[in-house]
């Protein structure tokens, strides 16, 4: 398969707004695969979802700055340019960065002009495709003739869109029934939805509830088999080599072979969280602040898979295998006022708030439903940063003034919804200065462009109408909270989530 056909496709995805046309459009893609070629059908699931095979090839934005002129003809097969990425991704030592640009300058080359500006994109993780995981699992799922829900519980598990894909095409619903927890792999996370009380989200259930105090700290999921502790964050990376307080925690733990869910969190001389900032640093790095880990699910233990067994079983075996100093403190009640007292203390004690929790139901992995509600005091979003000014006065000195974006799941672009100078310290703004002029795309003016990649946490006051930003809304008194370094642009709140906030709605969180 031509890289041509692909670079079609993504300019097809790329142009409409429709979701079925976007899925169609793949569809109709993966349909013309030999589905026995599992290389290919992986290399082309991949492309199509935005991204390379390869973790990292040691290029960036500098690296493509200057590039020979393009081709007049397509000649770049699919399975040729991801041999050429193997080969730059495994250059190392002396001379490898001018055996890299040889390399860049040879695949160019060859490439058409509307091959390169995809090349760019992919390489640098800015592809404007609008071709999100979800889109590519419903496209599996049309072409291999299964239910969607099949390849996305597959993709969580496997915490793979590319694995649970080529899967169905290769062997439908059979192959997509072989996937299932594995101990020592991955899977994504369960997230929470929103709500603006406790007593609204406790409202939102029948019975009791699991009150969890929400830690300010880094998600982690922590695998043991045989003896051997894996430490994952929820972007699925594994960090277990920066973080040996925690290993040693789980495999002193009784018992056979177990998964963990739960945060890790640096504590002050007291026990009180510090900053969000300290715990990020030290998740960074295998030295400096200790932290501890605080843990609130179980989904293996024993030998049994738990997944689908409600809550409430879950707790019973998580209490009974973790010690209490190492579980997240826990309220189970139906009164909504205890509830609140709850969420009150835990905000006193420096805790972000509470999640609220539905004692029957399962782990439902990589979804953000109704079964776990997160309260938090004040109201926040996570943001993307496209450009920044430069500051007057005392600020001039530094990038002051950030422009901020929701993320826009149909485009695949970013809405921008105003702009913020407030809740930075003189170390905060040094510090991103810094940043964005690593991110710099270009100036107009007084306004300095960057890559779409840094997030940021803002809180705010309300949601009102607006004419001046495309999303017809702005934030009320928007300022800083922290820059958060655990997330990607792709997880970003988006667009309908920041409407959803000036209608009342709870939006999704975490």
């Amino acid at each position: 398969m031509l890289l041509a056909d692909v670079v079609a496709t993504s300019a097809a995805v790329a142009a409409t707004r429709a979701r079925t046309a976007k899925v169609a459009a793949i569809a109709d893609l993966l349909g013309r695969l030999d589905r026995a070629d599992a290389e290919l059908a992986t290399t082309v699931t991949a492309y199509l979802g935005g991204s390379l095979r390869q973790r990292r090839t040691g290029l960036g934005w500098r690296s493509l700055t200057s590039l020979p002129e393009p081709a007049g003809a397509p000649s770049l097969t699919v399975l040729g340019v991801h041999a050429r990425f193997e080969e730059v991704a495994a250059l190392e030592g002396p001379g490898s960065r001018g055996r890299r640009d040889a390399a860049v300058a040879e695949l160019f080359g060859a490439a058409t002009a509307d091959e390169q500006r995809w090349l760019r994109g992919v390489v640098t993780g800015e592809l404007r495709q609008g071709a999100l995981d979800t889109l590519v699992q419903d496209a599996a799922a049309q072409v291999a003739g299964v239910p969607a829900a099949d390849v996305r519980r597959a993709a969580m598990l496997a915490g793979s869109t590319v694995a649970a894909a080529v899967a169905a095409l290769r062997g439908g619903a059979a192959e997509l029934a072989g996937f299932g927890l594995v101990v020592g792999r991955p899977l994504l996370p369960m997230l929470a939805s929103s709500a603006p009380t406790v007593a609204e989200a406790v409202a939102g259930f029948t019975g009791p509830v699991a009150v969890d105090t929400k830690l300010d700290g880094i998600r982690v999921q922590v695998h043991r088999r045989d003896g051997q502790v894996r430490v994952a964050t929820r972007t699925l990376e594994d960090i277990t080599s920066r973080l040996p307080e925690v290993v040693d925690v789980v495999r002193a733990l009784p018992g056979g072979d177990v998964v963990l869910d739960g945060e890790v969190l640096a504590l002050d001389e007291t026990g009180r969280p510090k900053a969000f900032q300290d715990t990020a640093s030290r998740t960074a790095q295998a030295t400096g602040t200790a932290v501890t880990p605080f843990f609130f699910d179980v989904l293996h233990s024993g030998g049994t898979d738990l997944l689908d067994t409600p809550l409430r079983k879950r707790l019973a075996v998580l209490d009974a295998l973790v010690p209490e100093r190492y579980r997240v403190p826990r309220l189970v009640t139906d009164d909504a006022d205890a509830a609140t007292a709850f969420s009150r203390d835990a905000v006193r004690d420096g805790h972000e708030g509470v999640v609220v929790k539905d004692l029957a139901a399962g782990y439902a992995a990589g979804r953000r439903g109704g079964a776990w509600v997160k309260v938090k005091p004040v109201h926040t979003l996570d943001l993307v940063v496209l450009a920044v000014e430069p500051g007057s006065g005392r600020r001039a000195r530094w990038l002051s003034n950030i422009h901020l974006g929701a993320r826009d799941p149909g485009t695949g672009g970013f809405v921008m919804l105003g702009k913020t100078f407030k809740g930075m310290t003189d170390e905060v703004l040094e510090w991103q200065t810094r940043r964005f002029r690593e991110l710099q795309t270009g100036v107009d003016g007084h306004v300095v462009t960057v890559r779409p990649e840094q997030v940021v946490e803002i809180a705010f006051d309300g949601v009102q109408r607006s004419t001046r930003y495309p999303g017809g809304v702005a934030l009320r008194f928007a300022r800083v909270v922290r820059y958060r370094e655990d997330k990607t642009a792709g997880e970003a709140d988006t667009i309908e989530t920041v409407r959803g906030s000036a209608s009342g709605r709870s939006r999704p969180a975490g």
